[in-house]
């Protein structure tokens, strides 16, 4: 079928659609938005690619898949072997298919982009090639080294620390994973809402690690449970760490300590890991009637969109810079708006107002307009002169960043901490000050995309194994 098209057929195909389910229906519900694509049309998608001689998008990926290889295989239709060549360099291809920025990625790199054309959708298809794999129940397994009986810690169990276990492993070291929840997958499952990413594709991905001789410990912070010198006396030659940054910030405003007023860290882990969302939940969290998410990222649309789902009669984005500056993928966005969240752009809260009771009951807003360019290359968001609103909202969520836990840093004495708290490491080994020590994700990025947080954990199981042999 390929040799019969040639690459102006194959550039004329316009790029799917993904199918979603209906915006007023998944607004109440927690169901899946994305329904992935069919075999048809992700044939038809494959068709797309015109196989470059310098394939472009392979630099684009961070944990470099070999996309070309990936995609004409669900071409001809042999998607197990599409799944096979994915998870020869990507430990969670589900994941990655449904919450990875393609579009600033790989997507970003691909050749129909010089052609005024839209890019071939690998994110679209990556997720259909691994859900195929976990739909016929016949989960591959990569293929491992003998094992070579080396122990390696990686504390915590995200993004990053998947897949240098999975890499780890492959190579015949014998890994444990420390994790400090009660719960595998990090911001995986505390942080995405089961609407972006349900907790089951999650623990499939988990489980072939399992199969592959990673071993994981729960309710275990390290740190305090265990320290860094009893993990090298127990025999643990390196250490990876991945323990994220789950310290939120706030913006020092007046109202912060109000009842109402709460991190997106916290809603989201409430609602996500504890299922603070139902009606019989042990910690119930506030479900509030007008609730206003500051900030503009993923996390801000994850939590605003939980909101609605709970029940917000209006759930609005708050919003300092123009919607164009937005670091929410534009995906995010657009169901968003689907689903009937208002955005309050180029506007930053001042203060939060509270009753007699010390309820959040209003906010205080100034109207915001673009001035120079920042260091982010950004335009710097400006106040208007005498430019407050006022606005009735009974929860405030904040999404303004995060910071890296101090626990880590402070319990790995002799480790080189920057002045906002992330390990520092060499760029190209992922080693810390320490000899054993690597680190990366959002505990050295002080925040980064899933995939960024992969190819950390791929960098530093390629450095830690050359340093090992």
């Amino acid at each position: 079928m390929r040799q019969s098209m040639k690459n102006k057929e194959r550039m004329g195909i316009p790029r799917v659609k993904m199918n979603e389910l209906d915006a007023e229906y998944r607004s109440r519900c927690s169901e899946e938005v994305n329904l992935g694509l069919t075999a048809a049309q992700a044939m038809r998608e494959a068709q797309r690619c015109i196989d470059c001689q310098s394939p472009s998008c392979i630099e684009g990926c961070p944990v470099n898949i070999n996309i070309p290889s990936f995609v004409k295989n669900i071409e001809r239709g042999d998607f197990a072997e599409a799944a096979k060549i994915l998870k020869e360099a990507n430990a969670l291809p589900a994941v990655c298919g449904r919450v990875c920025p393609q579009e600033k990625q790989c997507e970003c790199k691909c050749i129909h982009l010089k052609t005024n054309k839209e890019a071939v959708a690998i994110g679209y298809l990556e997720r259909f090639a691994a859900d195929c794999e976990r739909e016929s129940g016949t989960m591959s397994v990569p293929e491992l080294a003998a094992n070579n009986g080396i122990r390696i810690a990686v504390v915590g169990s995200g993004p990053a620390g998947l897949s240098f276990a999975g890499d780890m492993a492959k190579r015949g070291y014998e890994v444990t994973v420390f994790e400090a929840l009660h719960e595998i997958g990090g911001v995986l499952k505390y942080g995405i809402p089961e609407f972006r990413l349900p907790n089951h594709i999650v623990d499939v991905e988990i489980e072939t690690l399992k199969k592959m001789g990673v071993r994981f410990v729960v309710n275990c912070i390290v740190g305090k449970a265990i320290g860094y010198r009893e993990l090298l006396q127990e025999g643990y030659k390196g250490i990876f760490v991945a323990s994220g940054a789950g310290l939120p910030n706030f913006m020092g405003i007046p109202g912060e300590n109000l009842i109402g007023v709460m991190s997106s860290n916290e809603y989201l882990t409430r609602v996500n890991l504890m299922h603070a969302g139902g009606e019989d939940s042990d910690t119930p969290v506030l479900k509030g009637k007008h609730v206003a998410v500051i900030g503009g990222g993923n996390t801000a649309m994850d939590s605003v969109r939980t909101a609605r789902r709970l029940g917000a009669e209006r759930a609005m984005i708050v919003y300092r810079r123009s919607e164009e500056e937005m670091p929410a993928r534009i995906e995010e966005v657009k169901h968003a708006k689907e689903e009937g969240i208002e955005f309050m752009t180029l506007h930053n809260p001042v203060a939060y107002i509270g009753d007699a009771d010390g309820h959040v009951v209003g906010m205080r807003v100034q109207q915001m307009e673009l001035g120079e360019p920042d260091a982010s290359g950004r335009r710097r968001p400006v106040p208007v002169k005498d430019a407050l609103v006022e606005i009735d909202v009974d929860e405030v969520i904040v999404s303004v960043g995060v910071s890296p836990n101090p626990l880590i840093p402070k319990a790995f004495e002799g480790l080189d901490i920057s002045r906002w708290g992330t390990i520092i490491v060499d760029e190209d080994t992922m080693r810390s000050s320490l000899n054993e020590v690597y680190a990366g994700g959002d505990i050295v990025r002080g925040g980064a995309t899933v995939i960024l947080a992969m190819g950390d954990g791929r960098k530093a199981a390629a450095a830690m194994h050359e340093q090992l042999q």
